[in-house]
């Protein structure tokens, strides 16, 4: 897979404070703006919203 600036790796971590993160890729072409999943996070046991982190 070729790797460019539109689709860059990013990390999302979470709000609640834990140490878990998860990766994955972002298009920014579609939406420029940063992301914020809401997603399980297993250090916390709950679904919490990640911040992306560049």
């Amino acid at each position: 897979m070729a790797r460019n600036e539109i689709r860059p790796v990013v990390k999302l971590r979470p709000t609640a404070g834990a140490g878990f993160t998860h990766v994955t890729r972002e298009s920014l072409r579609n939406d420029p703006d940063r992301m914020v999943p809401r997603t399980y996070d297993p250090a916390v046991g709950r679904h919490v919203d990640f911040g992306e982190e560049r």
